[in-house]
């Protein structure tokens, strides 16, 4: 792991990245709440925030908060309701303004995507000047703000659209790139998460510097497969190509109760409205899949999940309650009331697929 180059040949990968999303689109659709701290999502007891506008993040409201906490940290937060069919509607627009300028574009959510501009820089002159063209007709044609991040590799990439953030754009050279992941906290490099880092900080491993020092042998024997990924961000060096054929892992929908729910008449209830949601949600994007979960948030925010992975895949939303009612029904009696159920569907195929697959079963034992 000694060598500290880029890839050869350099690739020129951008990052986009909308600033506060969904809260921007409001202020953009409400006039009124313009520089003023607005949050999306329920403002109710049981609510959760679903994002956050900078003015909100000053008082530290993020997404995923509890409402009654935004409201604690931020006693003026504006909560206004997801339109997330008008987010959806935008992320398209955006989107399409990304395919002018390069077929390779892997979305990773509504408001952000890896694009790899290499083969496609066309009358610019270089891939910095066309994050800046991007960013123009994003702000022209929807009138919100993205930042984005340019360098050599997808990691490197999303690091540097964080940078200026928001209306920023920051690059990254393949002769800065090793400097800069070396001088980083290792909690900041994408895909290291929280539970990671604790494990790496209690090694003595704190930044990327100290993680280029570690021997091989140590990494694989503390972090095992992922031991080669980290050893090569540290040094700046990501192979990962930009996917535009990235298939979605998994569909799911849950539900944040009003009260506390505890008694499984009432359980079973909500998971008959969940699955017929989820199911609707399945036949829009004409997707199934095999393994079916269950999410269950217990009143002191314990998180468990049960799972049940089918032979065939679920082919009806009758098929999907029952699938997640025998995974339910492992959890009875409860050991506490819940405050959050979820079901999700993975191992996800087309439905056209799952029933070509049923018919030759059905054949084949004839």
């Amino acid at each position: 792991m000694s060598d500290l180059s880029p890839p050869d040949p350099v690739r020129r990968i951008l990052h986009i990245d909308m600033d506060a999303f969904y809260a921007s689109i409001e202020q953009r659709d409400d006039p009124s709440l313009r520089g003023k701290p607005v949050a999306v999502g329920r403002g109710e007891a049981r609510g959760v925030v679903a994002a956050a506008s900078y003015e909100a993040r000053r008082y530290g409201v993020r997404s995923a908060m509890p409402s009654t906490m935004a409201k604690r940290r931020c006693p003026e937060l504006i909560f206004v309701k997801p339109r997330f069919e008008i987010y959806r509607a935008v992320s398209a627009q955006i989107h399409d303004v990304f395919a002018r300028y390069t077929p390779l574009i892997q979305p990773l959510s509504l408001d952000e995507a890896y694009l790899d501009v290499t083969d496609h820089l066309g009358a610019y002159g270089s891939a910095t000047e066309i994050a800046q063209a991007i960013r123009a007709d994003i702000r022209a044609e929807t009138g919100l703000t993205a930042s984005a991040g340019v360098s050599y590799n997808r990691f490197l990439a999303k690091l540097a659209s964080e940078q200026k953030k928001p209306d920023g754009l920051f690059v990254i050279t393949p002769r800065q790139g090793p400097a800069f992941a070396a001088s980083l906290p290792v909690e900041c490099f994408h895909g290291i998460g929280p539970a990671t880092a604790r494990k790496m900080h209690a090694l003595g491993i704190r930044t990327g510097a100290d993680l280029r020092a570690c021997a091989d042998g140590m990494l694989k024997a503390r972090f095992g497969s992922s031991a080669s990924f980290y050893a090569g961000i540290s040094r700046g060096i990501d192979h990962r190509p930009v996917n535009p054929d990235r298939q979605r892992k998994s569909i799911g929908t849950e539900t944040t109760f009003d009260r506390d729910i505890a008694s499984q008449d009432e359980m079973f209830a909500a998971l008959e409205r969940i699955a017929q949601k989820l199911w609707a949600s399945c036949d829009k994007r004409h997707l199934t899949g095999r393994t079916v979960t269950v999410k269950v948030k217990y009143t002191d925010f314990r998180i468990v999940t049960r799972a049940r992975s089918l032979s065939d895949p679920v082919s009806s939303e009758k098929d999907l309650l029952t699938s997640a009612g025998t995974a339910l029904e492992t959890l009875f009696p409860l050991s506490r009331p819940v405050r959050l159920l979820g079901v999700t569907l993975s191992a996800l195929l087309a439905q056209d697929q799952a029933t070509e697959r049923t018919q030759l079963a059905l054949f084949d034992t004839c």
